[in-house]
């Protein structure tokens, strides 16, 4: 079986948006101004994700030299972001309707007031990409969906992508992250966070940061704006910020 392509793009929501980077900014730089400091957990600098690159991926792509991109540009301009909530909101009042009917809720309590009108994010609290973080080398900031609205959107537009055979399928759940801090990025250290060979991945002892950050509100309640296909690597931007470059993108609004 050959080996599968390297991705070039993914498919994402974006997290920065006028109503957001504030919150984003003034959060994420106090976070920075504290791992990194050599009173508390010195952390490299270059580990911090930028502002700019702050989004939850809703699945990745391989178009080799672009080979496939105008198709899923194509196709991700045919969603209509609205019918696709609506839908899920009518499949969770159903569901809320049935478990009522069972005793397993209040219909008064659960439904109670209009529907919010746009899809909103907060994102509360971080967490290890890997298990043990004692060992960590990725950091990240779930988004809080106590009613799995925000998954069910993301999953119906995978599964779109996946079959229109632009999207790989994955055997595992979808896991919605915002990532802050990713060792990747540091250049030229090994595991001690020494000099060392450029390839050797940094881990670092997580197990600190992420109590002290456990409830810690990076954004909340913001609408979100669009769904965007990104390239991959995050290119420097004039003010200094780093970000993806944006292929396509639609409203959700």
């Amino acid at each position: 079986m050959p080996p599968r392509p390297s991705p070039t793009h993914f498919l994402c929501l974006p997290l920065v948006t006028g109503t957001s980077r504030h919150q984003l900014s003034s959060n994420l730089s106090a976070f920075s101004a504290d791992v990194t400091s050599p009173d508390s957990f010195a952390i490299p600098e270059q580990a911090i994700r930028p502002l700019g690159t702050l989004h939850l991926t809703i699945g990745v792509m391989s178009f080799p030299k672009d080979e496939g991109l105008e198709k899923a540009v194509a196709l991700l301009k045919t969603l209509v972001p609205r019918k696709i909530l609506a839908n899920i909101k009518a499949a969770e009042a159903t569901e809320v309707t049935i478990n009522s009917a069972r005793g397993l809720g209040d219909p008064a309590k659960e439904t109670s007031g209009p529907p919010p009108p746009l899809l909103s994010v907060t994102l509360r609290g971080l967490h290890s990409m890997q298990p043990a973080a004692s060992k960590a080398s990725v950091l990240y900031a779930p988004p809080i969906d106590a009613e799995g609205t925000l998954r069910r959107f993301c999953e119906n537009l995978r599964s779109t992508f996946q079959e229109a055979g632009l999207m790989d399928e994955e055997n595992r759940p979808l896991l919605l992250h915002a990532t802050i801090l990713n060792t990747i990025y540091v250049k030229g250290r090994n595991r001690n966070g020494k000099g060392g060979k450029r390839h050797e991945k940094l881990t670092i002892d997580a197990r600190g940061i992420l109590d002290r950050y456990d409830d810690f509100v990076w954004m909340e309640d913001v609408p979100v704006e669009k769904i965007a296909i990104c390239r991959m690597g995050a290119k420097k931007q004039e003010d200094g910020d780093e970000a993806y470059e944006v292929e396509a993108e639609i409203d959700i609004t």
